[in-house]
């Protein structure tokens, strides 16, 4: 089984990448964002909603839903013992808490804001009342979803080792 240690092992540090992305962003740069003149965050945060589609990040990011999604349809129908529990926690955690919380939450915010004018009092209003304290929690939950998928897979590493 070396393949599926290399794979969880590789599973483990991605994840962990990608909690820290989201991490960064709740933790200092929506901060920022927020200190900052309301309608320069309001574009720059536009701007960044259409740059990340274009990175490295965004393959990464939907890419561990393919691979934890294989995982855990691989543990749950050939993998019976200690790894699996592991293994399925962790997937579901990637695709429910990232995956899901992205398309139900974030993904919309960040499309509200998109058709806003970054100089309008309405945009201005959405931006301090609604999308900043919303997308800043949901992300929160990201970051410990992608965070709680690396430490399974960490732990699962270990078992299959």
């Amino acid at each position: 089984m070396t393949w599926l240690f290399l794979i969880c092992a590789f599973t483990a540090i991605g994840c962990g990448l990608i909690s820290g992305f989201f991490l960064t962003f709740s933790d200092f740069l929506m901060r920022a964002l927020k200190m900052s003149e309301v309608s320069t965050g309001i574009e720059v945060m536009q701007i960044i909603n259409v740059e990340v589609w274009k990175s490295v990040t965004i393959v990464l990011l939907w890419g561990f839903v393919a691979i934890t999604a294989g995982l855990g349809g691989y543990a749950y129908f050939n993998l019976p013992g200690p790894s699996q529990p592991y293994i399925l926690f962790g997937s579901a955690s990637y695709i429910i808490g990232v995956l899901g919380i992205s398309y139900l939450f974030n993904i919309p915010l960040n499309d509200r804001l998109a058709a806003l004018d970054f100089n309008s009092p309405a945009a201005a209003t959405y931006w301090r009342e609604t999308y900043l304290p919303r997308w800043t929690f949901w992300n929160y939950l990201r970051a410990t979803a992608a965070g709680t998928t690396a430490i399974c897979f960490l732990i699962a590493s270990i078992l299959l080792a």
